[in-house]
This record gives C-alpha cells, structure tokens and sequence, in this order.
C-alpha cells in the first residue's frame, strides 16, 4: 500500500475515534456510489453527518481543508443524496470536514462542523 493510502487510513481511523469520543455513532466508513467515496457517515442526535478526512503530514503545501474543493463537495452531495435514497432516510443532514496533520512534531485534528452544503443538482464538470 502506498505511503499516502496508508497516511489516509490512519488518518480516517482517527477521524472515526474522535468522532465515537464525542459521542457520535457510526454508520459507514468508505461508503461508495459510482465515482464518490464518503469517508465517514455517523448519527449525532438525528442529524446524519456526511464526513470528509483529509489527513496530511505538514501544511506545506496549504491547509488540508481546502482540498475540499467545489467540485469534490458536488461530488459528496450526490453521493449522500444516493445514501439517503438507498437507506430510505429524511434526517436532516450535515457535512463536515475532519483533518489531521500527523508527524514526528504533532498530532492535530480540527473538526470542521457545518463545513459546506452543496446543491448535488449541480452539473459535475
């Protein structure tokens, strides 16, 4: 596996433990429709949270969050609007975005509550 596969791995697995320590309840980890992936579904109260890791090992190269572009959250909103149809839910939805920079000098994590809501409607390109 590759160095960055494994980074992302680490970094979702902290991402759901942090989740769980605020006592969220998981749903799906990598839950997939056609092109889109969701790294984390979880349950807080009745709110279905539609989360996107991005783990990082320096800031070097800009801040992890704002990988989260346009077009990858078009892409995370068809793929909940597809969640919610298959399970059949009407909760009210939230998407969020988790980082974490990780390395020999620091181990942190922002959760970005609320981070973005597209309109999944919109045209992919």
């Amino acid at each position: 596996m590759a160095v960055h596969h494994i980074k992302g791995k680490e970094g979702e697995d902290q991402a759901a433990r942090m989740l769980q320590d605020k006592g969220y309840i998981l749903l799906e980890r990598n839950w997939r429709f056609k092109k889109g992936e969701i790294d984390i579904i979880a349950q807080q109260n009745n709110i279905i949270v539609f989360a996107e890791v991005k783990a990082r090992s320096t800031e070097k190269f800009g801040y992890p969050e704002f990988a989260v572009t346009a077009k990858k959250q078009k892409l995370l909103a068809a793929t909940a609007e597809a969640y919610l149809y298959e399970k059949q839910l009407e909760n009210e939805i939230r998407f969020d975005i988790i980082t974490i920079i990780s390395n020999n000098k620091t181990n942190e994590i922002r959760h970005f509550e609320d981070a973005f809501f597209p309109n999944p409607t919109d045209d992919l390109q």
